[in-house]
């Protein structure tokens, strides 16, 4: 059994929506204090190696963008033993099946968090490599935000509000949120749905 509580945001911040789990971790962790116990994560793209974070983890939140067919930007939540069920449905990256295969070795090895839940997210844009949140996922990040201090408050960890956002950095600091939009090249200047060298070839002539 893990002891305190894991918050975790899980995607690929290089992929338009496909950041939501990243980007909303991020809101949380600057915009609100927690008991010592809560432990914020950018677990990206890593796959089997969140593992031992998930076993020692009495708790786990996690944020991530989920196919559910539903209209761009709602959100969906799911608890405990659904959660895995609902990675594999409509799942866009192969990070999902993969955090479905940490969760599965976790409950085999007896240490998987005693509560979990899972807040996600319908995305609107994925095809847009290299670009940021699309409006409608998020304008969902303050409502995702919400649901998840609820459920955190309902754990028993209420948070209380910064008075200035932490200027502290889940990650590499160039992908924090402005940096990143503001830094990154127009459509117009960088192909942005996948590699022009690819893109630009004849089939007919294989060049």
């Amino acid at each position: 059994m893990g002891t305190g509580t894991l918050v975790l945001g899980i995607g690929n911040v290089l992929w338009a929506d496909e950041g939501f789990g990243v980007r909303a971790v991020e809101a949380l962790h600057a915009g609100w204090r927690f008991p010592p116990s809560v432990a914020f994560m950018d677990g990206g793209t890593q796959g089997l190696y969140l593992l031992p974070h998930v076993q020692a983890a009495d708790r786990m939140l996690v944020f991530d963008a989920i196919d559910y067919h539903l209209a761009p930007g709602m959100l969906q939540v799911v608890r405990d033993k659904d959660i895995p069920a609902y990675l594999g449905v409509g799942k866009m990256s192969l990070h999902q099946s993969c955090f479905q295969e940490v969760l599965s070795f976790a409950q085999l090895s007896g240490q998987a968090p005693r509560h979990a839940a899972l807040v996600g997210v319908q995305p609107d844009v994925l095809a847009d490599f290299g670009g940021s949140l699309s409006p409608a996922v998020r304008a969902a990040i303050p409502d995702a935000l919400a649901v998840g201090l609820r459920i955190l408050e309902a754990w028993g960890l209420p948070a209380e509000r910064r008075a200035e956002p932490l200027n502290e950095s889940l990650s590499d600091p160039s992908l924090a949120l402005a940096r990143y939009e503001s830094g990154r090249p127009s459509e117009r200047d960088a192909c942005r749905i996948g590699d022009a060298r690819v893109l630009t070839m004849d089939p007919r002539r294989g060049e």
